[in-house]
């Protein structure tokens, strides 16, 4: 029999991905064992697991799967409305597994850990997003969120936005953050420009501008750690 008509039943039950699981855990599965669980079946040409193979090589991996719509899921053979919304469904049930920590008191004690906070969020953003993060006395994070969308300049990240909302939480800190698409995370001469521009405009009112991140793809930098703060 080929592979391609292989069914679940036909496969060693070691290797089922179900069976794995309990035997193993989830973090022990491939990708392409977990997008197979999800689907439940494969079709009457081809085994669940092939399915879930030939689902991740349309979209080269989970990136580009984590923006998928249910147009693109269901042009795709094998794959009908039942099938894509379970994976939207569970997509969008991780994103917000992840954001609930934002309504956590998360503490910052480093750049890393302002960085740890929005990376996963920011470092797949197809534009750029320039984030505040709204901290307490205790270096606690009471609020956070996107001060605009678009390429950094000057004239649109204007302390204004900024510090209002600051205010109006009564931060005793901030930290901005923002990504680069490219997932190269070098700041440019702007990016400079606007923290230093910040950094004077906190010092005036008294809310502290603590740093400046930029996030590319798994890794950052912070324009404090740079010298420019």
């Amino acid at each position: 029999m080929a592979n391609g008509n292989m069914s679940m039943k036909d496969v060693p039950k070691q290797d089922r991905p179900r069976e794995r699981l309990l035997e193993y855990g989830p973090s022990n599965l491939s990708n392409q064992e977990l997008l197979a669980i999800l689907l439940g079946t494969g079709t009457k040409e081809e085994s669940v697991n092939t399915l879930a193979q030939r689902v991740l090589m349309h979209f080269e991996g989970l990136s580009l799967l984590r923006d998928s719509t249910i147009e693109e899921l269901t042009a795709i053979k094998g794959i009908g409305a039942v099938k894509g919304v379970l994976i939207l469904a569970s997509i969008e049930l991780g994103k917000r597994m992840h954001q609930f920590k934002v309504h956590e008191r998360y503490v910052v004690r480093s750049p890393e850990d302002g960085a740890d906070y929005v990376m996963e969020e920011m470092r797949n953003l197809n534009q750029e997003h320039f984030v505040c993060l709204f901290l307490n006395t205790k270096n606690q994070i009471i609020h956070r969120q996107t001060i605009f969308i678009g390429s950094l300049n000057a004239s649109i990240v204007h302390p204004r936005e900024v510090f209002r909302e600051a205010v109006k939480r009564s931060a005793a800190s901030i930290i901005c953050a923002h990504n680069h698409p490219s997932g190269d995370p070098s700041p440019s001469q702007e990016d400079i420009h606007v923290t230093k521009r910040l950094s004077e405009c906190g010092k005036m009112i008294g809310i502290e501008l603590l740093d400046h991140l930029v996030i590319g793809d798994h890794k950052f930098v912070s324009l404090k750690e740079k010298g420019y703060l």
